[in-house]
């Protein structure tokens, strides 16, 4: 969805700080330098961490809100955005895995009634990869203006609604021609992990990702709960010059957008992810695939199944997500193998006017190049 910003600089972040060849051993000093200083005008509190073969490091800085000045808690849960589509993509590749579903099934089949018969067929992993060509969601259509997003920030819509919002439009383009990020793609993701399992979304995403992976922080938070659980940094919008706490706020965006989790479950799910722990050969080599098609909005695809890959000089290859919600921004990649992971969560007052970049850029060099 539109409110869940996607981060170009994913791909541009990963490319400046590896360069070619494997990753060096993260800087410690740059780490701790990298988020010193807060808080500050568009960051007020950051959590850092990163794991792998080489070594490991973790910090936090800033404030766990304004108003007391309270240091941001160890391990404080955030709300994740975008970054939730790692674990919609991961559900659905097991099912596949299981022959519950096929990537090449018919959404319309699997889901009858819910696209309008007058569209063209779209495949479960079109979906995935977004070259589904569906329209756009409405739902969220004044999101950029931070007035806005205080009135409507405990608004709930069902799945089965966002996605109305959106057909009630024609195809952006035919499927599978193109590739466009679009988060309605992974609201109908989750409807097709419920139609699939016979079970809720959530059930699904508690049995077969947070308890194996013991994932006891992450959560997908329920109709009316707008509260995080608990310790946690606070979030925050600037509207004429005061900041609005919106910590407090609905996860509409379900399997699209709307988990909690902490860095140190972001970084698990991502190791083991990537150590074929999560989906099984060769269900993970389609997770990873990016289609050779070109990007609605100019260059080339760059999406696989619920990840962003970006191919560094020299071969290597990282894989993440970042995330976006009002009051905060998250980036987790990794490399193939588990050989370096780097998960955080910056708590922002500038509801994705870009004011974090440098910041969030600082501290991924830090992360990814050596003393």
């Amino acid at each position: 969805m539109s409110r869940r910003l996607l981060v170009h600089l994913t791909g541009a972040l990963t490319v400046a700080v590896l360069g070619a060849g494997p990753a060096p051993p993260p800087d410690h000093e740059a780490l701790a330098a990298s988020i010193a200083g807060l808080p500050e005008p568009a960051v007020t509190g950051a959590q850092v961490r990163v794991t792998g073969r080489d070594d490991r490091w973790a910090g936090r800085s800033g404030v766990r809100d304004v108003r007391t000045g309270r240091p941001v808690p160890e391990d404080a849960s955030f709300r994740i955005g975008s970054v939730t589509k790692m674990f919609t993509a991961a559900l659905v590749l097991q099912l596949a895995a299981e022959g519950r579903l096929h990537l090449d099934d018919p959404v319309q089949r699997l889901l009858p009634g819910v696209l309008p018969s007058s569209y063209p067929i779209v495949t479960v992993g079109q979906l995935l990869d977004h070259t589904s060509g569906l329209p756009m969601s409405t739902e969220d259509a004044g999101h950029e203006d931070p007035a806005w997003v205080v009135r409507h920030r405990f608004d709930w819509h069902t799945p089965r609604a966002v996605v109305r919002s959106a057909t009630e439009r024609p195809m952006a383009f035919a499927p599978g021609t193109r590739q466009q990020y679009n988060g309605i793609n992974y609201f109908l993701a989750g409807l097709v992990v419920e139609g699939a399992s016979g079970r809720s979304y959530a059930h699904e995403l508690r049995a077969r990702l947070l308890e194996p992976l013991r994932l006891d922080r992450t959560y997908l938070p329920g109709r009316g709960e707008v509260r995080l659980r608990g310790p946690h940094a606070h979030g925050y919008v600037r509207v004429h010059g005061r900041l609005v706490d919106v910590t407090a706020q609905s996860a509409y965006a379900w399997a699209e957008g709307g988990l909690v989790s902490t860095t140190r479950d972001l970084a698990r799910f991502l190791d083991r992810l990537m150590a074929g722990r999560v989906v099984p050969q060769p269900w993970l080599d389609r997770m990873l695939a990016v289609p050779d098609l070109p990007d609605a909005g100019g260059g080339d695809a760059r999406f696989a199944a619920g990840l962003e890959r970006t191919a560094l000089p020299g071969g290597v290859v990282v894989y993440g997500k970042s995330g976006s919600v009002p009051g905060y921004r998250t980036l987790a990649v990794a490399s193939p193998g588990s050989s370096r992971t780097l998960a955080l969560s910056l708590t922002t007052t500038g509801n994705g006017d870009g004011g974090e970049d440098d910041r969030l850029m600082r501290i991924a060099l830090a992360a990814f190049t050596s003393g």
